[in-house]
Protein backbone atom coordinates (compact mmCIF):
# COMPACT_ATOMS: atom_id res chain seq x y z
CA UNK A 1 0.00 0.00 0.00
CA UNK A 2 2.65 2.60 0.88
CA UNK A 3 4.26 1.86 -2.80
CA UNK A 4 0.88 3.02 -4.39
CA UNK A 5 1.07 6.29 -2.12
CA UNK A 6 4.05 6.65 -3.30
CA UNK A 7 3.32 6.38 -6.68
CA UNK A 8 0.31 8.92 -6.09
CA UNK A 9 2.85 11.35 -4.71
CA UNK A 10 5.12 11.04 -7.53
CA UNK A 11 2.47 11.80 -9.89
CA UNK A 12 1.48 15.00 -7.91
CA UNK A 13 5.36 15.63 -8.07
CA UNK A 14 5.83 15.91 -11.72
CA UNK A 15 2.38 17.58 -12.31
CA UNK A 16 4.18 20.39 -9.79
CA UNK A 17 7.32 20.40 -12.27
CA UNK A 18 9.34 18.78 -9.28
CA UNK A 19 12.16 15.68 -9.80
CA UNK A 20 11.09 12.54 -9.28
CA UNK A 21 13.55 9.23 -8.80
CA UNK A 22 12.57 5.80 -10.18
CA UNK A 23 14.60 2.33 -9.56
CA UNK A 24 13.96 -0.97 -12.04
CA UNK A 25 16.07 -3.90 -12.06
CA UNK A 26 19.29 -2.23 -14.31
CA UNK A 27 19.36 1.01 -12.38
CA UNK A 28 18.19 4.61 -10.76
CA UNK A 29 17.41 7.65 -12.88
CA UNK A 30 16.20 11.12 -11.50
CA UNK A 31 13.97 12.99 -13.97
CA UNK A 32 12.14 16.38 -14.28
CA UNK A 33 9.44 16.84 -16.44
CA UNK A 34 9.82 18.84 -19.55
CA UNK A 35 6.29 20.42 -19.61
CA UNK A 36 5.87 21.50 -16.02
CA UNK A 37 9.43 22.84 -15.24
CA UNK A 38 11.24 25.71 -16.52
CA UNK A 39 14.61 27.16 -16.84
CA UNK A 40 15.38 27.88 -13.56
CA UNK A 41 13.83 24.47 -12.27
CA UNK A 42 16.54 22.83 -14.34
CA UNK A 43 19.43 24.93 -13.49
CA UNK A 44 18.84 23.54 -9.73
CA UNK A 45 17.91 20.04 -11.07
CA UNK A 46 20.83 19.81 -13.39
CA UNK A 47 23.60 22.63 -12.71
CA UNK A 48 26.83 21.24 -14.29
CA UNK A 49 24.42 20.95 -17.82
CA UNK A 50 24.69 17.29 -18.48
CA UNK A 51 21.50 15.47 -17.59
CA UNK A 52 19.97 13.94 -21.16
CA UNK A 53 16.75 14.12 -22.55
CA UNK A 54 14.35 10.80 -22.36
CA UNK A 55 12.01 10.63 -25.09
CA UNK A 56 9.31 7.83 -26.78
CA UNK A 57 10.88 6.20 -29.75
CA UNK A 58 7.73 7.09 -31.42
CA UNK A 59 8.49 11.11 -30.79
CA UNK A 60 12.20 10.18 -31.38
CA UNK A 61 11.05 8.83 -34.41
CA UNK A 62 9.27 12.01 -35.58
CA UNK A 63 12.13 14.30 -35.15
CA UNK A 64 14.51 11.71 -36.59
CA UNK A 65 16.57 10.34 -33.55
CA UNK A 66 15.38 6.90 -33.82
CA UNK A 67 14.83 4.33 -36.48
CA UNK A 68 11.66 3.27 -37.80
CA UNK A 69 12.58 -0.14 -35.67
CA UNK A 70 12.70 1.21 -32.71
CA UNK A 71 9.40 3.60 -33.48
CA UNK A 72 7.43 0.10 -33.64
CA UNK A 73 7.10 0.51 -30.16
CA UNK A 74 6.06 3.73 -30.06
CA UNK A 75 6.49 4.09 -26.03
CA UNK A 76 9.85 2.56 -25.80
CA UNK A 77 12.72 4.94 -24.54
CA UNK A 78 15.05 6.87 -26.09
CA UNK A 79 17.42 8.94 -24.04
CA UNK A 80 18.85 12.36 -26.38
CA UNK A 81 22.68 13.07 -25.16
CA UNK A 82 22.85 16.38 -23.98
CA UNK A 83 24.37 19.36 -26.08
CA UNK A 84 25.36 22.99 -25.45
CA UNK A 85 22.27 23.79 -27.45
CA UNK A 86 20.15 21.69 -25.80
CA UNK A 87 18.27 24.19 -23.23
CA UNK A 88 15.60 24.15 -21.81
CA UNK A 89 13.50 25.66 -24.46
CA UNK A 90 15.05 23.28 -27.04
CA UNK A 91 13.74 20.76 -24.81
CA UNK A 92 10.27 21.80 -24.78
CA UNK A 93 10.22 21.98 -28.61
CA UNK A 94 11.61 18.46 -28.36
CA UNK A 95 8.62 17.40 -26.09
CA UNK A 96 6.02 19.03 -27.58
CA UNK A 97 5.27 18.04 -31.39
CA UNK A 98 2.44 21.28 -31.30
CA UNK A 99 5.66 23.29 -32.41
CA UNK A 100 7.26 21.27 -34.84
CA UNK A 101 5.90 23.34 -37.81
CA UNK A 102 7.03 26.57 -35.97
CA UNK A 103 10.31 25.83 -34.17
CA UNK A 104 13.24 25.12 -36.24
CA UNK A 105 15.37 22.88 -34.23
CA UNK A 106 18.95 23.81 -33.53
CA UNK A 107 20.42 19.79 -33.42
CA UNK A 108 22.49 17.99 -34.34
CA UNK A 109 21.02 15.53 -31.97
CA UNK A 110 22.34 12.25 -30.46
CA UNK A 111 20.23 9.41 -29.31
CA UNK A 112 22.41 7.40 -26.52
CA UNK A 113 22.25 3.91 -24.69
CA UNK A 114 19.66 4.48 -22.35
CA UNK A 115 20.98 4.19 -18.75
CA UNK A 116 18.19 2.39 -17.08
CA UNK A 117 15.61 1.20 -19.68
CA UNK A 118 13.45 -0.53 -16.92
CA UNK A 119 13.46 2.72 -14.63
CA UNK A 120 13.22 4.90 -18.40
CA UNK A 121 10.57 2.97 -19.50
CA UNK A 122 8.28 3.07 -16.49
CA UNK A 123 8.60 7.33 -16.66
CA UNK A 124 7.54 7.06 -19.93
CA UNK A 125 4.47 5.11 -18.20
CA UNK A 126 4.47 7.68 -15.35
CA UNK A 127 4.13 10.56 -17.43
CA UNK A 128 0.85 9.00 -19.14
CA UNK A 129 -0.76 8.49 -15.68
CA UNK A 130 -0.15 11.96 -14.97
CA UNK A 131 -1.53 13.45 -17.87
CA UNK A 132 1.74 15.77 -19.49
CA UNK A 133 3.67 15.50 -22.42
CA UNK A 134 6.50 12.20 -21.78
CA UNK A 135 9.72 13.86 -21.92
CA UNK A 136 12.04 14.53 -19.30
CA UNK A 137 15.99 15.65 -18.32
CA UNK A 138 17.27 12.62 -17.05
CA UNK A 139 20.17 11.40 -15.19
CA UNK A 140 21.30 8.37 -13.37
CA UNK A 141 21.26 8.22 -9.59
CA UNK A 142 21.23 6.08 -6.30
CA UNK A 143 18.35 3.79 -5.77
CA UNK A 144 17.99 5.03 -2.42
CA UNK A 145 14.62 6.01 -1.75
CA UNK A 146 14.08 6.24 -5.96
CA UNK A 147 10.13 4.93 -6.84
CA UNK A 148 10.35 1.36 -7.39
CA UNK A 149 8.90 0.06 -10.81
CA UNK A 150 6.73 -2.61 -9.88
CA UNK A 151 4.59 0.59 -7.78
CA UNK A 152 3.86 2.55 -10.73
CA UNK A 153 2.74 -0.97 -12.29
CA UNK A 154 0.69 -2.15 -9.29
CA UNK A 155 -0.43 2.06 -9.45
CA UNK A 156 -2.66 0.54 -12.56
CA UNK A 157 -3.22 -3.17 -11.87
CA UNK A 158 -7.12 -4.34 -12.48
CA UNK A 159 -7.08 -6.52 -9.90
CA UNK A 160 -6.69 -3.76 -6.87
CA UNK A 161 -10.26 -2.49 -8.59
CA UNK A 162 -13.37 -3.01 -6.00
CA UNK A 163 -16.88 -2.21 -6.40
CA UNK A 164 -17.01 1.23 -4.02
CA UNK A 165 -20.95 2.08 -4.26
CA UNK A 166 -24.24 1.11 -5.95
CA UNK A 167 -27.31 2.92 -6.47
CA UNK A 168 -30.59 2.84 -8.64
CA UNK A 169 -30.43 5.35 -11.56
CA UNK A 170 -33.23 6.03 -13.75
CA UNK A 171 -31.98 6.93 -16.86
CA UNK A 172 -33.55 8.28 -19.93
CA UNK A 173 -33.65 4.52 -21.53
CA UNK A 174 -34.17 2.92 -18.31
CA UNK A 175 -36.11 3.96 -15.66
CA UNK A 176 -35.27 1.05 -13.23
CA UNK A 177 -31.44 1.17 -14.01
CA UNK A 178 -29.03 0.46 -11.67
CA UNK A 179 -25.23 1.96 -11.98
CA UNK A 180 -22.07 0.88 -10.11
CA UNK A 181 -19.11 2.51 -9.06
CA UNK A 182 -15.67 1.23 -9.04
CA UNK A 183 -12.43 2.76 -7.61
CA UNK A 184 -8.56 1.82 -6.48
CA UNK A 185 -7.23 3.26 -3.55
CA UNK A 186 -5.34 5.82 -4.87
CA UNK A 187 -6.25 6.42 -8.64
CA UNK A 188 -8.27 9.64 -8.97
CA UNK A 189 -11.03 8.74 -11.57
CA UNK A 190 -13.86 6.01 -10.78
CA UNK A 191 -15.24 3.31 -13.43
CA UNK A 192 -18.63 3.55 -13.78
CA UNK A 193 -21.16 0.18 -14.79
CA UNK A 194 -25.04 0.90 -15.95
CA UNK A 195 -26.70 -1.94 -15.56
CA UNK A 196 -30.09 -1.97 -18.26
CA UNK A 197 -32.71 -4.41 -17.44
CA UNK A 198 -32.73 -7.36 -15.34
CA UNK A 199 -30.52 -10.79 -15.49
CA UNK A 200 -32.54 -13.06 -16.88
CA UNK A 201 -29.87 -16.11 -17.52
CA UNK A 202 -28.77 -14.18 -21.42
CA UNK A 203 -25.53 -13.65 -21.36
CA UNK A 204 -25.73 -9.29 -21.10
CA UNK A 205 -25.52 -7.35 -24.33
CA UNK A 206 -22.25 -5.11 -22.88
CA UNK A 207 -20.39 -2.29 -24.23
CA UNK A 208 -16.90 -0.92 -23.45
CA UNK A 209 -17.13 2.67 -23.70
CA UNK A 210 -14.23 4.93 -23.22
CA UNK A 211 -14.61 8.35 -21.43
CA UNK A 212 -15.12 10.92 -24.05
CA UNK A 213 -15.73 14.25 -22.61
CA UNK A 214 -15.88 16.03 -26.00
CA UNK A 215 -18.16 13.53 -27.76
CA UNK A 216 -19.86 12.36 -24.62
CA UNK A 217 -20.82 15.54 -22.95
CA UNK A 218 -19.74 18.36 -25.39
CA UNK A 219 -21.26 16.68 -28.59
CA UNK A 220 -18.05 16.25 -31.04
CA UNK A 221 -18.67 15.72 -34.36
CA UNK A 222 -14.76 15.00 -34.60
CA UNK A 223 -15.29 11.25 -33.14
CA UNK A 224 -18.20 8.70 -32.76
CA UNK A 225 -18.35 8.62 -29.15
CA UNK A 226 -21.41 10.05 -28.40
CA UNK A 227 -23.86 8.25 -30.91
CA UNK A 228 -22.00 5.40 -30.16
CA UNK A 229 -22.88 5.74 -26.51
CA UNK A 230 -26.51 6.89 -26.81
CA UNK A 231 -26.88 3.63 -29.54
CA UNK A 232 -25.12 1.15 -27.35
CA UNK A 233 -27.74 2.08 -24.32
CA UNK A 234 -30.92 2.29 -26.88
CA UNK A 235 -29.51 -1.55 -28.35
CA UNK A 236 -29.57 -2.41 -24.56
CA UNK A 237 -33.14 -1.34 -24.00
CA UNK A 238 -34.26 -3.41 -26.61
CA UNK A 239 -32.39 -6.48 -25.75
CA UNK A 240 -33.66 -6.49 -22.54
CA UNK A 241 -30.89 -6.80 -20.68
CA UNK A 242 -27.31 -4.95 -20.60
CA UNK A 243 -24.35 -3.39 -19.09
CA UNK A 244 -22.51 -0.09 -19.90
CA UNK A 245 -18.83 -0.12 -18.84
CA UNK A 246 -17.80 3.78 -18.35
CA UNK A 247 -13.94 3.31 -18.59
CA UNK A 248 -11.89 6.41 -17.89
CA UNK A 249 -9.44 6.04 -19.82
CA UNK A 250 -10.42 9.31 -22.06
CA UNK A 251 -8.39 9.65 -25.03
CA UNK A 252 -7.31 6.47 -25.85
CA UNK A 253 -5.60 6.44 -22.03
CA UNK A 254 -3.59 9.39 -22.87
CA UNK A 255 -5.95 11.84 -20.63
CA UNK A 256 -7.85 14.41 -21.62
CA UNK A 257 -5.31 17.47 -22.31
CA UNK A 258 -3.30 15.38 -24.26
CA UNK A 259 -6.13 14.15 -26.72
CA UNK A 260 -6.56 17.85 -27.35
CA UNK A 261 -3.17 18.02 -27.96
CA UNK A 262 -3.75 15.10 -30.38
CA UNK A 263 -6.80 16.82 -32.08
CA UNK A 264 -4.73 20.13 -32.74
CA UNK A 265 -2.14 17.46 -34.83
CA UNK A 266 -5.26 16.49 -36.70
CA UNK A 267 -5.70 20.24 -37.83
CA UNK A 268 -2.43 19.86 -39.31
CA UNK A 269 -3.16 16.97 -41.14
CA UNK A 270 -1.84 14.04 -39.26
CA UNK A 271 -3.93 11.27 -38.29
CA UNK A 272 -5.25 10.12 -35.25
CA UNK A 273 -2.55 7.51 -34.85
CA UNK A 274 0.09 9.74 -36.22
CA UNK A 275 -0.96 12.25 -33.95
CA UNK A 276 -0.24 9.58 -30.70
CA UNK A 277 2.70 8.41 -32.14
CA UNK A 278 3.84 12.17 -32.43
CA UNK A 279 3.17 13.21 -28.94
CA UNK A 280 5.15 9.94 -27.58
CA UNK A 281 2.67 7.66 -26.94
CA UNK A 282 1.41 4.42 -27.66
CA UNK A 283 -1.55 3.99 -30.55
CA UNK A 284 -3.92 2.78 -27.72
CA UNK A 285 -2.94 2.92 -23.75
CA UNK A 286 -6.15 1.96 -22.85
CA UNK A 287 -6.19 -1.18 -19.98
CA UNK A 288 -9.19 -3.38 -21.26
CA UNK A 289 -8.40 -5.50 -18.47
CA UNK A 290 -10.01 -2.98 -15.82
CA UNK A 291 -13.44 -3.99 -17.94
CA UNK A 292 -12.61 -7.76 -17.22
CA UNK A 293 -12.47 -6.73 -13.72
CA UNK A 294 -15.47 -5.17 -13.86
CA UNK A 295 -17.71 -7.85 -15.00
CA UNK A 296 -15.79 -10.16 -12.56
CA UNK A 297 -17.14 -8.29 -10.26
CA UNK A 298 -20.60 -8.11 -11.47
CA UNK A 299 -20.38 -11.55 -11.57
CA UNK A 300 -20.51 -11.82 -15.22
CA UNK A 301 -18.02 -14.10 -17.08
CA UNK A 302 -19.95 -14.86 -20.84
CA UNK A 303 -21.26 -11.98 -22.34
CA UNK A 304 -22.07 -10.32 -26.15
CA UNK A 305 -20.07 -7.25 -26.71
CA UNK A 306 -21.50 -4.73 -29.01
CA UNK A 307 -17.96 -3.85 -30.78
CA UNK A 308 -16.12 -3.38 -33.49
CA UNK A 309 -12.87 -3.46 -31.96
CA UNK A 310 -11.65 -7.01 -32.12
CA UNK A 311 -8.80 -5.98 -29.62
CA UNK A 312 -11.64 -5.66 -26.75
CA UNK A 313 -12.28 -9.45 -27.62
CA UNK A 314 -9.13 -10.53 -26.92
CA UNK A 315 -8.29 -8.75 -24.16
CA UNK A 316 -11.56 -9.66 -22.26
CA UNK A 317 -10.89 -13.39 -23.33
CA UNK A 318 -7.56 -13.45 -22.10
CA UNK A 319 -8.70 -12.07 -19.05
CA UNK A 320 -11.14 -15.14 -18.60
CA UNK A 321 -14.26 -13.48 -19.92
CA UNK A 322 -15.89 -15.21 -22.73
CA UNK A 323 -17.30 -13.32 -25.24
CA UNK A 324 -20.01 -15.69 -26.65
CA UNK A 325 -21.05 -13.17 -29.64
CA UNK A 326 -19.33 -9.93 -31.00
CA UNK A 327 -22.29 -7.58 -32.09
CA UNK A 328 -21.08 -5.19 -34.62
CA UNK A 329 -21.30 -0.96 -33.38
CA UNK A 330 -21.26 1.21 -36.24
CA UNK A 331 -22.86 4.52 -37.19
CA UNK A 332 -23.02 6.80 -40.04
CA UNK A 333 -19.90 9.51 -40.90
CA UNK A 334 -20.22 12.67 -40.65
CA UNK A 335 -17.93 15.04 -42.61
CA UNK A 336 -15.67 15.76 -39.60
CA UNK A 337 -14.81 11.93 -38.49
CA UNK A 338 -14.64 10.43 -42.05
CA UNK A 339 -11.15 10.50 -41.79
CA UNK A 340 -11.31 9.03 -37.97
CA UNK A 341 -13.62 6.38 -38.90
CA UNK A 342 -11.63 5.54 -41.90
CA UNK A 343 -8.13 5.70 -39.75
CA UNK A 344 -9.68 3.16 -37.10
CA UNK A 345 -10.56 1.01 -39.85
CA UNK A 346 -7.80 1.06 -42.00
CA UNK A 347 -4.99 1.33 -39.10
CA UNK A 348 -6.36 -0.02 -35.91
CA UNK A 349 -8.27 -3.16 -37.23
CA UNK A 350 -11.67 -2.05 -36.26
CA UNK A 351 -14.36 -4.09 -38.07
CA UNK A 352 -16.62 -1.05 -39.23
Amino acid sequence: MSDARDTARAIDALRRGWPVAIAGADGAIELLAVETADAARLSTFDPDQSAGVLLSAGRAATLRLANQIDAAVPDAPVWVARAPWLDFDTATALADPQLDLATPLKGPFRATPVTGRDAAAAALRLARIAGILPAFFVRETDATGALPVAAIDAHEDAGRLAIAARARLPVVVAEDAEIVAFRTPEAAGEHVALLIGQPDGRPPLVRLHSECLTGDVLGSLKCDCGPQLQAALAAMKADGWGILLYLRQEGRGIGLVNKLRAYALQDQGFDTVDANTRLGFAIDARDFGVAARMLTLLKQDRIRLLTNNPEKVAALTSAGVTVVERVPHALPANPHNERYLATKRDRTGHQL
